[in-house]
C-alpha cells in the first residue's frame, strides 16, 4: 500500500480494513481485473479506491500535472456519485489527487471546463459520461482503470448501452472492477465481455447476516400500516430515519402525514431537481431533518453519518432490495435497525424474502401508543440534563421557580413541555391471526329483545343502512345489536335485554325514529322464511326438456334411413333428396310483381323480351351480363398492400362495424 495513502487511512482512524478492503488489497492481485460482490456498506468505496491506487499512482507516491483521467468511476446515480467523489477525496488527498464529476442534473458547462483543466480521476454516471463523450470533452484515452460501481443497479436502470459505449472508448489494457452486491446472469455476461480472466471475490459477509443490523417483522392490520410507520419513529427517535416506499405517490403522501405531525422530514423521489435532492439530503447531514422519505431509487447510495433506524412502509419487491434498503444503516460498525411493515395478507411474502436474504427478523407487533409512553418516560429519566450542573445565567430563574411553585407543579410543567416537543403516538387495532381468526363465528348473544321498524326491503333498508341509525337514535353500541332482518315493508332488530330500558328511554313514548319511522316491541322472535328473496339458497329443479316431435309414420310409408348429422360421424347416411320444382303460372307472376313493387315497378321490370316474373335484360352480347363495367381491376400480388386493403373494406357493413370472419 502506498504510504500516502496509508497515512489518510490512519487520519480516519481507519485502523483495522473490513473484508471486502483486505481481500482487494493482496500483493497478488495488483493491476487485476475483479468481479466483486459484497454486502451493502461492507465499505466498497474505499475497498475499489485501495484497489486502483496501485494502477493510478504507478511507481510513485503522488500524482503528477492533472491532465486526460487516469482513473475512471461510474456509478448509478448522482447522490451515489457525489459520495463516491467525496470518499475518494480524502483518500487521495494526500497523493495530490484532482478529482472531476460528470453527473446529470448539474451544470455541463462548469463541468467541461473543469475536464478542460485536467483530472486524475473522473466519477460520472452512464448518460451525462456519454454526452461528454460524444461532444469530446472528455478523453478516455490514457484511463488505466474503469470501475463499475453497483453494476447490477445500473443494468437495471437500463444502462448497458451506455456502458458498453463507454468501455469501448478506454484502452483495452485498463484494469477493469466490477462493484455488485448481487452477481446475475447480465453482470456474469458483462464480466465476459469486457474483463480478462478477473478474480472473483466474495466476502463471507455476503453470506451471513448483517451482525450491526437488527432486522425486526412488525404486523400491524391493513388500515394501520401508516399509524404502524410514525409509531415506529417515535419508539427509537433515531437522530436520522429513512423510510422506504414503492411509488412516488406513496412518498408525497407519507411526507404530508408525517408534516402534520410535527416531524422534521423531507421528501427524495425521482421527480425531484437535482438541486432540491442535495438540499434535502444536507438538511438530514446538519440535522434540519430527522425523517427522509424515499424510492429506492432515489436513495440508492445513500450514506448519512447518524442513520440507525431503516422503516419499509411498503414491502420492497426482491431479496436484494431489501438488502439494499437496510445497508444504508449499520454502516462502519454503528448499530441499525431495520423494521418491515407487515400486514396480514403480506406475511408470506416478507417470509419469501427474509429466507431468499438469509435474514432472521424478529417477528412481533408494531409499537403500541403504551409503547411509546414508558419509552419516552425512560428516555427522560435517563436524560443528561437531570446530571448537568446549573449555569450562572439558569441560576435566577431556576430559584424564582423554586420560590414560587412545589416541586409536584415544577415536575408537571417539566412532563408537559417535554410531550410537546413529540408528537403524539398513535393508536393501533388488534390483528387478526389470519381469515380463520377473521370469520370466528360471533359469541351467544344471550337474553334478547326484538324490535319491529315501519321500513324493510322495498324501502331499500339494509343492515348497513339501520345498524347505525338504531345506535345513534338509542344511544347503544354496535355489540349492543344482534341480529337484523329485512321483511318487505318491515324490518326486525334484536337488542340485548340489558340495553333495553337505555334504548327505550332514549328513544321516547312516541317510539318513532327520523320523524317517521316507527319503532314496535315484539312477544317474541318474528318467523321469518329461511329462504328470502336475493340470498343465495338451492336453485330450483331444473324443468325436464320437453320430448322432441317425431311425426308418425302412415300406412304405406317406406322408413327412411336418418340424415347424416352435421357434425359427426354416422354410418346410415342417406343421399340428398331431390328439392321439388313446378311451374308458376306467368299471371301469378305479374299479380306478385304488383304487389311487391307497385303497377308501374312491375312493368320497369318487366321489359321487353323477358318472362312475367323476370328482370329486363341488361342489353349486352350473350356471355357478358355478369361483367362489371370500367377498367379490370389492377394486377397484383395476392398479398399485395393495395388488395389486402380492398379486401379489408369489403369486410365493413354500412353501419362501419367489421363483418365477422366466416370460420
Amino acid at each position: 500500500m502506498k504510504n500516502t495513502i496509508a497515512e489518510a487511512l490512519a487520519g480516519k482512524g481507519y485502523d483495522v480494513l473490513t473484508p471486502v478492503q483486505q481481500a482487494v488489497t493482496q500483493p497478488d492481485l495488483d493491476g487485476r481485473d475483479l468481479l466483486v460482490s459484497a454486502q451493502t456498506g461492507s465499505g466498497k468505496t474505499i475497498a475499489f479506491g485501495l484497489a486502483i491506487a496501485p494502477t493510478v499512482l504507478g511507481e510513485g507516491e503522488t500524482f503528477g500535472p492533472a491532465a486526460a483521467p487516469l482513473g475512471l468511476v461510474i456509478a448509478p446515480t448522482r447522490e451515489l456519485a457525489m459520495q463516491v467523489k467525496r470518499e475518494l477525496g480524502w483518500l487521495y488527498g494526500k497523493a495530490g489527487a484532482v478529482l472531476a464529476s460528470c453527473v446529470g442534473g448539474m451544470n455541463i458547462r462548469d463541468e467541461r471546463q473543469a475536464l478542460a483543466r485536467g483530472a486524475h480521476i473522473v466519477v460520472a454516471t452512464p448518460g451525462r459520461l456519454r454526452d461528454h463523450i460524444m461532444r469530446g470533452s472528455i478523453d478516455l484515452t490514457e484511463v488505466r482503470a474503469v470501475v463499475l460501481d453497483e453494476a447490477d443497479e445500473m443494468l437495471d436502470l437500463g444502462f448497458r448501452e451506455d456502458l458498453e459505449f463507454i468501455l469501448d472508448e478506454t484502452p483495452p489494457t485498463r484494469q477493469t472492477l466490477l462493484f455488485s452486491a448481487t452477481v446475475p446472469n447480465a453482470i456474469a455476461k458483462l464480466a465476459q465481455s469486457y474483463q480478462r480472466e478477473a478474480e472473483r471475490i466474495s466476502t463471507v459477509g455476503e453470506q451471513t447476516q448483517h451482525a450491526d443490523i437488527e432486522y425486526r417483522a412488525l404486523t400491524v392490520a391493513p388500515h394501520d400500516s401508516e399509524k404502524a410507520v410514525i409509531n415506529v419513529l417515535r419508539y427509537y427517535e433515531a437522530p436520522n430515519a429513512i423510510v422506504f416506499c414503492n411509488t412516488r405517490a406513496m412518498v408525497a403522501r407519507l411526507t404530508t402525514r408525517l408534516s402534520n405531525r410535527g416531524f422534521s422530514v423531507v421528501a427524495l423521489s425521482g421527480e425531484l431537481t437535482q438541486g432540491e435532492r442535495s438540499n434535502a439530503l444536507q438538511a438530514m447531514r446538519d440535522g434540519r431533518a430527522r425523517v427522509c422519505v424515499a424510492t429506492d431509487v432515489a436513495a440508492r447510495g445513500i450514506d448519512l453519518p447518524k442513520l440507525e433506524l431503516v422503516v419499509h412502509a411498503e414491502l420492497p419487491s426482491s431479496h436484494e432490495t431489501l438488502l439494499h434498503r437496510s445497508g444504508r444503516t449499520g454502516r462502519a460498525g454503528r448499530k441499525g435497525v431495520s423494521a418491515l411493515v407487515v400486514v396480514p395478507s403480506a406475511r408470506k411474502k416478507a417470509e419469501r424474502i427474509l429466507k431468499f436474504a438469509k435474514l432472521t427478523a424478529e417477528w412481533g407487533l408494531a409499537p403500541s401508543a403504551e409503547d411509546i409512553e414508558a419509552r419516552d418516560q425512560q428516555r427522560m429519566l435517563n436524560s443528561d440534563d437531570w446530571q448537568a450542573e446549573i449555569t450562572q445565567g439558569e441560576r435566577a430563574a431556576v430559584d424564582q421557580l423554586v420560590e414560587n411553585f412545589t416541586p409536584e407543579q415544577i415536575a408537571a410543567a417539566y412532563l408537559r413541555q417535554y410531550k410537546l416537543r413529540h408528537s403524539a403516538p398513535e393508536e393501533l387495532g388488534a390483528v387478526a391471526a389470519g381469515k380463520a381468526e377473521q370469520k370466528k363465528p360471533r359469541a351467544d348473544f344471550g337474553p334478547s329483545v326484538w324490535f319491529s321498524l315501519s321500513e324493510g326491503r322495498n324501502q331499500a333498508a339494509s343492515p348497513r343502512h339501520l345498524l347505525p341509525m338504531i345506535c345513534k337514535a338509542g344511544g347503544l353500541s354496535k355489540d349492543d345489536i344482534g341480529a337484523i332482518r329485512i321483511a318487505d315493508d318491515l324490518s326486525y332488530i334484536e337488542i340485548r335485554e340489558a340495553s333495553v330500558p337505555g334504548f327505550l328511554a332514549a328513544i321516547g313514548e312516541g317510539m318513532v325514529i327520523e320523524g317517521k319511522k316507527q319503532l314496535r316491541r315484539l312477544d317474541k322472535a318474528p318467523d321469518l322464511p329461511s329462504h328470502r328473496p336475493g340470498k343465495s339458497g338451492p336453485a330450483p329443479k331444473a324443468r325436464p326438456a320437453p320430448a322432441k316431435y317425431e311425426r308418425k309414420p302412415k300406412d304405406g310409408d317406406t322408413p327412411e334411413p336418418r340424415r347424416k348429422p352435421r357434425h359427426g360421424k354416422s354410418n346410415d347416411a342417406a343421399p340428398k333428396r331431390e328439392r321439388k320444382t313446378e311451374e308458376r303460372d306467368p299471371a301469378v307472376h305479374a299479380e306478385f310483381g304488383k304487389k311487391r313493387h307497385g303497377a308501374k315497378g312491375a312493368e320497369r321490370r318487366q321489359g321487353d323480351g323477358a318472362k312475367p316474373g323476370q328482370r329486363k335484360p341488361s342489353g349486352k352480347p350473350a356471355g357478358q351480363e355478369g361483367k362489371r363495367k370500367g377498367p379490370p381491376p389492377p394486377k397484383g400480388k395476392p398479398n399485395s398492400k393495395k388488395n389486402r386493403a380492398r379486401a379489408a373494406a369489403k369486410k365493413i357493413d354500412k353501419a362501419g362495424n367489421a363483418k365477422p370472419r366466416r370460420s
